[in-house]
């Protein structure tokens, strides 16, 4: 038995997969399955998959229906008790691998394992900056707390024991966009977080990504099913809040009033601080002008996106 299962699901991204693919074969730790799940791919991304012959790697190829029945399909066929996930366009640092067994075997009653990640811009490459002090080289943590910033566990740089998927449950195939935020978060209502600061693998930033379009903004998860919970959770409620200000935003950017309305109404405006209270209440082309500006501090590595 594996000592990892690596899950790709892999959806039309020909550009990238081979060298994802290339920085799981390159790892120092070699104890590991890959489970790639080809989700539909219309693209030569299948082609490209199949160049590689390690024995290590299982192909399976599917009808397109989506990343979350894609990584669930790979947690199913998962042989290994330490699970983790690699996006087609995202790759990992030699040691990611490594440093996760060296965390794993320090502190084996943990469940959940992750690392920081670096941003790559058209500009620049920077360490994202989370909402942790740093104590030591790692740091047991509540997900929610440890997330006000830049989120403590990323889909592609974290580890998690196969045991908590029968407890949490699996990827939410109901949700199309933020289902693994949802994930995250019916995780951090009952497990911490073991975070290490060694960066570990690499995000490339897209300026795009912060404009999505109605569609898809209707699409996104929207915390009703923590309404209950939240209402005696501190951390919990702040962290939706913030996720809640986000799509409150996006929302008046692409002038959809009910969405807005509905996003708006259920934040805290007392506890999200006056800053973002100030944007809420700005004309969407006001908010244009200051999220280019923002858009460029970001390119540079000055600061997170106004979304954060």
């Amino acid at each position: 038995m594996p000592f990892f299962s690596i899950i790709i699901p892999l959806y039309n991204k020909e550009n990238f997969i081979e060298n994802t693919i290339q920085s799981v074969l390159a790892q120092t730790f070699q104890d590991f399955e890959v489970i790639l799940v080809n989700d539909g791919s219309t693209d030569n991304s299948e082609k490209k998959a199949l160049q590689f012959k390690d024995p290590r790697i299982q192909y399976y190829s599917k009808k397109n229906e989506g990343v979350s029945l894609a990584r669930n399909f790979g947690i199913e066929k998962a042989s290994a008790q330490h699970i983790t996930f690699l996006d087609a366009d995202d790759y990992w640092y030699p040691d990611f691998l490594q440093v996760m067994f060296e965390q794993i075997r320090q502190f084996p009653e943990q469940k959940i394992f992750s690392a920081a990640i670096e941003i790559e811009t058209s500009k620049k490459i920077f360490p994202a900056q989370y909402s942790i002090p740093k104590t030591g080289s790692s740091e047991l943590v509540n997900y929610f707390r440890a997330s006000t910033k830049e989120p403590i566990i990323w889909t592609s740089c974290a580890v998690f024991h196969k045991s908590i998927f029968d407890q949490i449950g699996v990827f939410d195939p109901n949700i199309k966009s933020g289902q693994d935020t949802d994930l995250w978060i019916r995780i951090g209502l009952v497990y911490p977080v073991l975070f290490s600061w060694s960066i570990l693998a690499r995000y490339v930033y897209d300026n795009n990504s912060l404009s999505k379009n109605d569609t898809l903004l209707h699409a996104k998860m929207d915390f009703s099913k923590f309404t209950k919970l939240e209402k005696t959770n501190a951390d919990l409620k702040h962290y939706l809040d913030l996720n809640r200000f986000s799509l409150a935003i996006k929302s008046k950017l692409t002038g959809n009033k009910a969405l807005f309305t509905h996003f708006y109404t259920g934040i805290d405006l007392g506890k999200i601080g006056f800053k973002k209270r100030f944007l809420l209440s700005l004309p969407s082309s006001l908010l244009w002008l200051l999220i280019q500006i923002k858009l460029k501090m970001a390119d540079l590595g000055l600061g997170s996106s106004v979304f954060k």
